[in-house]
């Protein structure tokens, strides 16, 4: 790592900021003289909308101005939102029905925007929002994972989005008519409400004929055009920003309805507009993640090798599309479906749902989450049902480290691994030889030791392409622009140091400038663990085109040819000269000649393939029969990052990744009425993972350089999240397998894991 980094563990320099209530949040930088905006949502999950009268709204005190659908069509917005669709597997194309900004004519979800309400106070919009009269005729409500009901939209008639395929279906089904043995699981994969500490939001104002939204978000270009286009702008008359963002997750990165409504107020009202979500309008509008049940088969030969994997998988998609809602859990699932394992064919099938509830999409993993937590319980559920040790059956059927790069079975190219040595880590680290005597320990005291392995895969996603610029400022400093947007990973450290480990230039005189559309041309954002990768290695191709530019300018000052100057990660320096530059000096001199060509340098570049990280997560849980508690007494992880640029911050990531993989398998539970009301819609009914729900987590890598970038880095972001549901699932499992429970879905609430134990098969 010399070349490309120190791998230091340096602190967050941002933190100073964030701690001591200094950090800048689209709610402290709205404009003092902003109007505020209310929504009047949708009361009831469906029905047709049989009276709308805004008149006393609109004649409220500090009411400046009220809208519907029909204003904003009025106003010529396009009022569509957009959404990503997938193909059927007959070849055409997935249910696409219009999702307009504000409700037409009908409701589909509880917390559907039906009328922006803009006033002087927020006060005072509550209050007019009192006034409006809103009837419904109601529709019957459909939740079910299933195709029927009251159909949603004309375009499903049956409620069913699509019909989805990846694989070889023939193949698959032949491998399975002639295995020896087939291991079959229906594996749940519960709903969860993103909590981020910093609920949505955004402001919106005009500043010289230009449009500015700023927003708490994932990235500011594809908001840009969307905003651009509803709106019917230029998109040069646009400008979007991201101030600091507490927290994205996936949740943050998609446009929504309010962000599109706020600039049209400010459009028409010529004066800044904001908007703040509440908590429970943040659990009832904000995108939900996961939500989906899959029923998986493993094929074996006599030898216990895979030969097959067969996945059928029904999908929540909520009320309409949301924009990556459809390819979540088939594109991004598949990416890993078979996990890190060497099976020849493989077939996936899933089936979309719209239900009368809040949309469902990208959560940290977005896809591979879900496809790991799949194929590591029925991994786990092969090695009980064929009798054999689940570590030797996942080290048996590992794909082998000669056979990288490895093609899967849904065409993705694993670059490089080696599983076995990860895991073997992994055994020693979690003391798994030792486990047994804990078992027994805790079963004088009465509770059920249960330990739980999960070996996982992830892609890292996105565009592989990013931007970089680098301005070297009068006061001496230097300025790094990049096309992320830290939601709270450290971004600002990261990109400082790595910019001064390959400059000389010292971090603290480098500020790094992220998250507005008018400083860089572009820009992917940030998701699916891209961001340092790409992000780094446009920085690198910067300081390249950086070292070019100054080279021929520093040979003049130095007397020598252009061919003998050569910089050594710190220093201008040529034989024959006793004239040596650091790149702050050389800014300098070129200033002062007038050389403002050398002080600005940008460039773009990809990555040639994406890295895939890996690793071993292992859980241990005690089980109280008689209360159904679950308590996660060790957690041990070893992860393969390839070469790390911060240990500390990779290690901070994890600790947050499986935080909240932990949150799903034990405590967040969202459940709707039959009446589509969501019942756990504050945090006295959604049960977020605290501090005492998890133990000192343990943390150590096992790197093997990814050869598809320069660094030998693998993305680390969302990791945690990826290994800790089937760890901590599997544990649960193995507690409970004993009593005879052979069905164990999260979330493994006091309650659920009690019944399950009432209703097994064993008692004691």
């Amino acid at each position: 790592m010399d070349k490309f980094g120190k791998s230091q563990s340096v602190k967050r320099t941002e933190d100073v900021r964030f701690l001591t209530g200094a950090g800048a949040y689209v709610d402290d930088i709205a404009p003092a003289s902003a109007l505020h905006v209310i929504f009047v949502r949708a009361s009831v999950a469906h029905a047709k909308i049989a009276k709308l009268n805004v008149s006393e709204a609109k004649q409220a005190e500090g009411v400046h101005l009220v809208l519907t659908l029909a204003d904003l069509e009025a106003s010529g917005m396009n009022v569509a939102m957009e959404a990503s669709i997938v193909d059927n597997r007959d070849g055409s194309k997935a249910a696409a029905p219009e999702r307009p900004i504000l409700a037409r004519d009908r409701v589909r979800f509880v917390g559907e925007p039906i009328v922006a309400i803009v006033a002087e106070t927020m006060q005072q919009a509550r209050d007019a929002a009192e006034l409006v009269t809103l009837k419904y005729d109601e529709l019957p409500v459909h939740l079910a994972l299933a195709s029927g009901g009251q159909p949603l939209h004309d375009e499903a008639p049956e409620n069913v989005a699509f019909d989805w395929g990846m694989g070889e279906e023939i193949a698959t089904d032949a491998a399975f008519a002639q295995a020896a043995h087939v291991v079959k699981l229906e594996v749940g994969d519960n709903r969860v409400i993103i909590n981020t500490m910093e609920p949505r939001g955004c402001f919106a104002e005009w500043q010289d004929a230009r449009l500015h939204l700023c927003f708490g978000g994932q990235g500011v270009w594809g908001m840009k055009t969307k905003i651009a286009k509803a709106l019917g702008l230029k998109e040069e008359a646009v400008r979007v920003t991201n101030p600091d963002v507490g927290g994205g997750f996936g949740m943050k990165a998609m446009a929504y309805p309010e962000y599109y409504v706020a600039a049209q107020a400010a459009r028409q009202l010529q004066r800044p507009v904001r908007w703040m979500s509440d908590r429970t309008e943040a659990m009832l509008s904000d995108n939900s993640g996961r939500d989906l049940v899959s029923v998986a088969e493993l094929a074996f030969d006599e030898n216990l090798k895979t030969t097959a994997y067969r996945v059928r998988t029904n999908v929540n998609l909520g009320a309409y599309n949301s924009q990556f809602g459809q390819g979540i859990q088939t594109q991004l699932f598949s990416c890993v479906l078979t996990g890190a394992y060497d099976i020849p064919t493989a077939w996936m099938q899933t089936k979309g749902f719209f239900t009368n509830t809040t949309q469902v999409d990208a959560y940290r993993g977005a896809g591979r989450p879900e496809a790991i937590y799949v194929i590591e319980r029925l991994m786990d559920r092969a090695a009980r049902e064929l009798e054999v040790d689940p570590w030797e059956l996942r080290r048996r059927n590992f794909i082998a480290p000669e056979a990288f790069p490895y093609e899967t079975p849904t065409k993705q190219i694993y670059d490089v691994g080696e599983f076995d040595r990860v895991l073997s880590h992994a055994e020693i680290s979690s003391d798994a030889a030792g486990f047994m005597a804990r078992r027994t320990d805790s079963a004088t005291r009465g509770k059920l030791r249960g330990m739980g392995l999960c070996y996982y895969i992830e892609s890292i996603l996105g565009d592989p392409s990013e931007s970089a610029r680098i301005a070297f400022n009068e006061d001496g400093t230097v300025s790094i622009f990049v096309g992320t947007q830290s939601n709270g990973q450290g971004h600002e450290t990261v990109y400082a140091k790595f910019l001064s480990d390959q400059t000389g230039i010292s971090a603290d005189m480098i500020h790094v400038v992220q998250g507005d559309s008018d400083q860089i041309a572009q820009g992917g954002g940030t998701g699916g663990s891209r961001s340092v990768t790409v992000q780094n290695n446009a920085t690198l191709a910067t300081v390249d085109k950086m070292i070019a530019a100054f080279t021929p300018y520093l040979a003049a000052k130095m007397g020598v040819d252009e061919g003998a100057v050569r910089f050594d990660e710190d220093r201008f320096r040529a034989e024959g000269s006793n004239l040596t530059l650091g790149f702050l000096e050389a800014a300098q001199m070129a200033r002062n000649d007038s050389r403002a060509d050398l002080l600005d340098h940008q460039e773009r570049a990809t990555l040639s393939a994406r890295s895939f990280p890996n690793g071993a997560h292992v859980a241990e849980v005690e089980v109280d029969p008689e209360t159904g508690v679950v308590t996660l007494e060790k957690y041990t992880v070893v992860d393969d990052f390839g070469n790390l640029i911060n240990p500390m911050l990779a290690e901070g990531q994890v600790h947050g990744g499986v935080a909240q993989g932990v949150g799903q398998a034990l405590t967040e539970h969202v459940v709707y009425g039959e009446d589509g009301q969501l019942l756990t819609a504050s945090f006295m009914d959604y049960a977020m993972p605290r501090a005492d729900d998890l133990p000192m987590l343990k943390f150590e890598t096992e790197p093997v350089p990814s050869p598809s970038n320069v660094m030998g880095m693998k993305g680390c972001g969302e990791a945690g999240t990826v290994g800790a549901m089937a760890a901590v699932a599997n544990a649960v499992q193995d507690a409970l397998w004993e009593r005879g429970v052979r069905q164990a879905d999260m979330p493994f609430t006091p309650h659920r894991v009690w019944e399950m134990l009432k209703d097994a098969t064993v008692t004691v």
